[in-house]
């Protein structure tokens, strides 16, 4: 059902007052404001609003003064290839950091819609997100490699159409966290020690004290011509889908994991392959053990280890899509014990946090000359830089069955539980 108020205001544009009256319309989804001053209609661009339409419209200015907060709000704009969403007001500039956020299989950008509204309401006039849409629906059947190449295609349409920014970060779900991977080695292009010493210098004042620690960090690197920050996924099966209970809802049987690595292509197609480690393209390994090495062609890890912070979040349970190991990049022995998760007063489904150390070096030196099975590959591999790795459980939480989607609130009314953990990642996050 829609309602709709009349009001008569008074509403100063451009300098000029203009008295009419005001419709203040409401629905299930979002209210929406039209201002009719006789045959002249008043349209702001597409506004995003959670709130009351009174509140609404007094947040358009239509009772009273504004104040400097009053006047900032939430725009949505809808471009070829997904949707940009930032903090609009008449004092702040334009933001400088962009956030890519990419959908997991048969998903789109709507996935982000909850997460991407509460960055820009938390971080205001910091960030602009991008929703990414090139990989929605059913190309997410195309493959990682396809995916990610049309997801650096879009990053850098991005990039060209906002010539303001200067710093990026990725926030990936599910299998959209294997497809940011394989797009930031597209997008990640070297830089001399002298370019990045001169970065450096210009950094704020939390990088600007120590130059050369910033590089010892982290390899400096660009991408799109960007400087990466931070690199985050949720429940992506980074070690893929293959055995193991990494795959949790055929329980660990043998029989039905060996059927799934065969039959997975028939259902998910090229993606299928990639995801068991069962392609062979060209007679090349698996693209997942490509992946966890620098190429060739593409640098996958140099793009790894360019941003300042890489942090995978990892159901601990209830997670039927991607399994803990795979989602957490850890051998099962390096699990956390269950009696040790507790939960955060704060951040009440956050129950183990595993800070960045330092890479392990001493077992990724010759990967390919060492008789390690696929699995145990990709974890060296990965472990070649730096994570941090956060634990999530849903275990008292009524929405605890629908944790895959719950952990990124893909829909709030099914996955509303999940909001902590995106308060988390909003709160520590590099700017």
């Amino acid at each position: 059902m829609v309602g709709a108020n009349s009001l008569y205001l008074a509403v100063n544009f451009g300098g000029a007052n203009v008295s009419g009256r005001c419709r203040v319309f409401s629905s299930r989804r979002m209210p929406c404001c039209k201002l009719d001053f006789g045959s002249r209609y008043y349209r702001q661009r597409k506004l995003i609003c959670r709130n009351s339409p009174m509140d609404f419209a007094r947040r358009m200015g239509c009772f009273g003064n504004r104040t400097a907060g009053d006047e900032q709000r939430m725009v949505s704009e809808s471009v070829q290839g997904g949707v940009d969403v930032w903090a609009s007001s008449a004092e702040a500039k334009f933001p400088d950091h962009l956030v890519v956020m990419v959908n997991g299989i048969v998903g789109s950008a709507e996935d982000w819609r909850y997460a991407a509204e509460q960055f820009v309401k938390k971080l205001s006039d910091k960030v602009i997100v991008h929703r990414s849409e090139c990989n929605s629906s059913r190309l997410t059947f195309d493959g990682v490699d396809l995916m990610g190449e049309r997801l650096a295609e879009e990053v850098l349409s991005v990039v060209r159409r906002r010539p303001g920014i200067r710093k990026i970060s990725f926030v990936a779900h599910s299998l959209g966290g294997l497809v940011a991977r394989y797009a930031v080695g597209k997008l990640y292009v070297p830089v001399s020690n002298r370019e990045a010493l001169v970065v450096a210098g210009n950094h704020s004042s939390e990088y600007s004290s120590s130059s050369t620690q910033c590089l010892e960090r982290h390899q400096e690197g660009r991408l799109a011509g960007l400087e990466p920050m931070n690199f985050i996924t949720f429940a992506t099966p980074h070690l893929g889908s293959r055995g193991h209970k990494q795959l949790p809802f055929l329980c660990g049987l043998p029989f039905l994991e060996r059927r799934a690595s065969e039959t997975a292509h028939w259902i998910v197609g090229r993606t299928g392959k990639h995801l068991f480690l069962t392609d062979s393209d060209d007679g090349k390994p698996p693209l997942l053990l490509q992946m966890v090495k620098d190429c060739d062609d593409i640098k996958f890890i140099s793009a790894l280890r360019s941003f300042k912070r890489r942090v995978v979040y990892a159901n601990a349970n209830f997670d039927h899509m991607v399994g803990w190991r795979t989602s957490s990049i850890r051998r099962q022995s390096e699990l956390p014990k269950q009696h040790l998760l507790a939960n955060d007063e704060k951040y009440p489904h956050i129950v183990h946090i595993e800070r960045e150390v330092s890479a392990n070096t001493n077992l990724t030196s010759h990967i390919d000359s060492q008789a390690v099975d696929m699995e145990e590959e990709m974890i060296r591999g990965l472990n070649q830089v730096p994570w941090e790795r956060v634990d999530v459980s849903f275990l008292k939480s009524r929405q605890k069955y629908t944790a895959h989607s719950t952990i990124q609130v893909k829909t709030y009314w099914i996955n509303s539980d999940g909001k902590d953990v995106i308060f988390h990642m909003i709160d520590n996050f590099f700017l």
